[in-house]
């Protein structure tokens, strides 16, 4: 009985402290309440005052972005720094982004409509946080202003585009230049395609009506499936008069790019047959009665009449010995190709872009345009090869073919030229 009386009490005893700690926790959370209830009431009775209200609404009425973002594309007579000297920031911040621009190689060249964006943070005394610089359609690099130091980070960035292999296959009605721009191929396309068909095709003398080409080449497309650039030839076929010439993209060294036949022989030779594109043999080599001097003379070089500005490119890889005014050749260049050639392109309008003495060229490159300049009756190209420091005529010139492939080279070629053909019979199946 002791037992069950001593038990009754620890229960009653248990039972009294729960019903304090529960009033004392009721007591608690309804003064906490009050207050909280309170202190809103004071917040929401403070935003009635007048004086606060006006404070507020002045402060907060002319907020600016923390970021500025400047976009700007360059146009003709631009230069880095001008568009550099345009930001609002200051003469250290100007210098440091001028010298990281200039120390990158693929950004020393400032190409007509280019675009810039400059991110600028305003907290920061207008600092350049980070800039993009677009090198192509397809690739941008970005500066961020590194956290160790004042320097910038850079970092290639490829957009986002979507690769596409495109065929065309045409017959040549009238020229193949208007052929292909009726097929909706790009003209830097077709200037490719005819510089490297330059190494064994005289475009004006040796394709003739109802000839035809094939060609597969990269295209590259926005989101919104908008034509934005142009990549390499993978392929090629050019048909004169029932003959098949075949020209193959093959890599036969890292990051080295080479066009071969279906033998495997590169297509190219120590100098192209024809430095212009779309031109007719106005004059040929020989002698003939001088246009404006009128007597008879020799007429060391081949003329190509081509309409004014008409791109000249160097027909082989050399090193320019003269870019400047040759007397009645006006305007020319003269470039040094090796040991035993050399070339002359007269009469030209104006130069290429980094056209001097002394630049390296390479063959199919750009180096000025056709004009009248010096003894001339009218737009035309003349163009000399000196063989061994005698002119011969171009025309004429037989030149070795360039690297043949051979054992497992051949062998790896013969892959990479089936894979190619596959692709061929894959596109156009998918045109029929």
């Amino acid at each position: 009985m002791k037992f069950l009386k001593i038990d009754s009490y620890k229960e009653y005893s248990v039972f009294f402290w729960l019903i304090i700690i529960t009033t004392l926790g009721v007591v608690i959370s309804t003064i906490y309440t009050n207050n909280k209830e309170e202190e809103i009431n004071q917040i929401k009775s403070s935003f009635e005052n007048i004086y606060l209200k006006k404070t507020i609404k002045e402060i907060t009425k002319n907020l600016e972005p923390r970021y500025e973002i400047i976009n700007y594309i360059s146009k003709a007579g631009d230069t880095h720094q001008n568009i550099i000297n345009s930001l609002n920031v200051d003469k250290k911040e100007k210098k440091l982004l001028l010298e990281t621009i200039l120390k990158n190689k693929s950004l020393k060249i400032l190409k007509l409509n280019q675009n810039f964006t400059f991110k600028i943070d305003n907290l920061n005394k207008k600092k350049i946080i980070e800039f993009k610089i677009e090198i192509d359609k397809k690739n941008e690099i970005l500066f961020k202003k590194s956290s160790v130091n004042n320097d910038y980070v850079s970092k290639k960035i490829k957009k986002n585009y979507t690769k596409n292999l495109v065929y065309k296959e045409t017959v040549i009605t009238n020229s193949l230049y208007d052929s292909a721009i009726n097929l909706g191929i790009k003209p830097n396309v077709i200037i490719e395609f005819a510089r490297l068909y330059g190494f064994q095709v005289d475009f004006q003398r040796d394709i003739w009506k109802n000839d035809s080409f094939q060609i597969i080449y990269e295209e590259f497309l926005n989101e919104d499936k908008e034509i934005v650039d142009t990549g390499i030839i993978i392929f090629a076929n050019l048909n004169l008069q029932n003959t098949n010439l075949q020209l193959y993209k093959y890599e036969h060294e890292k990051n080295k790019i080479d066009y071969f036949d279906e033998n495997g022989k590169s297509i190219r030779k120590t100098l192209m047959k024809t430095p212009i594109n779309g031109a007719r043999l106005s004059s040929s080599y020989g002698k003939r009665k001088h246009p404006i001097l009128g007597y008879t003379k020799m007429h060391t070089g081949t003329d190509f009449a081509a309409p004014m500005g008409t791109p000249i490119m160097a027909s082989g890889d050399g090193k320019v010995t003269k870019a400047g005014w040759c007397g009645g050749g006006g305007n020319c260049v003269k470039i040094k190709h090796n040991t035993t050639y050399q070339t002359v392109y007269a009469h030209m309008s104006k130069f290429g872009k980094g056209i001097k003495k002394g630049a390296r060229v390479k063959q199919g490159q750009i180096i000025g345009y056709v004009g009248s300049t010096g003894l001339s009756t009218g737009p035309h190209l003349h163009y000399e090869v000196i063989e061994n420091g005698r002119k011969i005529n171009s025309q004429k010139l037989k030149l070795p073919s360039g690297k043949i492939l051979k054992g497992e080279e051949r062998k790896k070629f013969e892959i990479s030229k089936i894979k190619i053909d596959v692709m061929k019979s894959n596109l156009i199946s998918k045109l029929n």
